[in-house]
């Protein structure tokens, strides 16, 4: 039985095998992505990748403990630490959330030390914004998030969980 192996630099090697490429396309031609058979930069690509994006913003928006992450970052920076004690719910899940907010281009975040503190992503297109607009004017109604929103206010006048900067 053969082991794969992926290097940094994305090349397949199977263990006592000689090295592949990632894929089956002509990785040899100049400008070609490695994954799919355009070249990298033309408006097809840009449009697919921007569309790629938009269906994993709205993803995001499909589960309510993401929203309700997203709706204590509009009001600012939180230690993953505060975000866990404001929506109640265990680290591992905050942190696959916060993932998955991440990777759709949503949420960024820092690391000091020991505690890694998120943030809105500042919005890339005009959908992103809008999007982010649109949620910030219904989690005022959402009763859940207006509880959360009072915890987070006790945790920051209480100082929250990580050393100030």
């Amino acid at each position: 039985m053969l082991w794969n192996l992926l290097t940094t630099d994305g090349t397949l090697i199977e263990q006592g095998g000689q090295a592949k490429p990632p894929c089956h396309h002509d990785v040899s031609a100049p400008n070609v992505c490695e994954s799919r058979s355009m070249p990298i930069g033309t408006k097809k690509a840009k449009r697919e990748s921007s569309s790629q994006q938009v269906d994993l913003m709205f993803r995001a928006f499909c589960d309510r403990t993401r929203l309700r992450i997203l709706s204590l970052l509009l009001e600012g920076e939180l230690c993953v630490g505060d975000i866990v004690k404001i929506l109640q719910v265990p680290q591992p899940r905050v942190s696959r959330h916060l993932t998955t907010l991440k990777r759709s281009g949503l949420v960024v975040t820092r690391k000091t030390g020991l505690w890694v503190h998120c943030s809105l992503a500042r919005p890339e297109s005009e959908f992103h914004r809008q999007l982010l607009d649109c949620a910030a004017a219904c989690f005022k109604e959402v009763p859940e998030i207006k509880s959360d929103n009072a915890r987070a206010a006790r945790i920051k006048k209480a100082g929250g969980c990580c050393p100030k900067r």
